[in-house]
């Protein structure tokens, strides 16, 4: 029996996570982190929140960049000048740069974006235009009104 990893698509999603979840479930998938580490959280209904650990980035040295159905965060460090006299004896602080892409289902918009104790936060939000939202029809009496006409004789 063959058995798929839907965990790549999973972790690069916003907006599909009820699809993704119930895949999970049925698969019995565990989801793995890469460097640099994150959460996608539900904050509302419609609300989102991806959260990237960025330990030792500057606003400087990230971008964000969203596109049609698609948000990139990148991240590159700023060569430092070597200190004079300075040795680095161990660097556990991972530096190296990287890129993140997470696909947004339709009709999600970035809010926002701030850096805050080694953690970036980039909030969504899904709109659904007024045209797409589901509406309450009315039922008119038990019997259709008909309206006659006259012919001209």
């Amino acid at each position: 029996m063959r058995t798929y990893d839907f965990a790549p698509l999973y972790r690069s999603t916003v907006g599909f996570d009820r699809l993704f979840s119930l895949l999970d479930q049925v698969n019995g998938l565990d989801t793995t982190n890469s460097y640099p580490p994150y959460n996608i959280e539900r904050t509302g209904e419609n609300a989102y929140r991806i959260t990237v650990a960025v330990a030792g980035f500057g606003e400087a040295d990230l971008a964000i960049e969203s596109k049609e159905n698609a948000l990139t965060i990148r991240g590159e460090k700023q060569a430092k000048a070597a200190q004079d006299g300075v040795e680095v004896l161990h660097q556990g602080i991972a530096g190296r740069a990287f890129e993140r892409r997470f696909q947004l289902a339709d009709y999600v918009q970035v809010r926002g974006a701030s850096l805050e104790n080694g953690l970036l936060h980039v909030d969504l939000e899904r709109e659904i235009p007024e045209a797409k939202k589901p509406r309450q029809i009315a039922i008119n009496g038990s019997s259709p009104k008909v309206i006659e006409t006259k012919q001209a004789a």
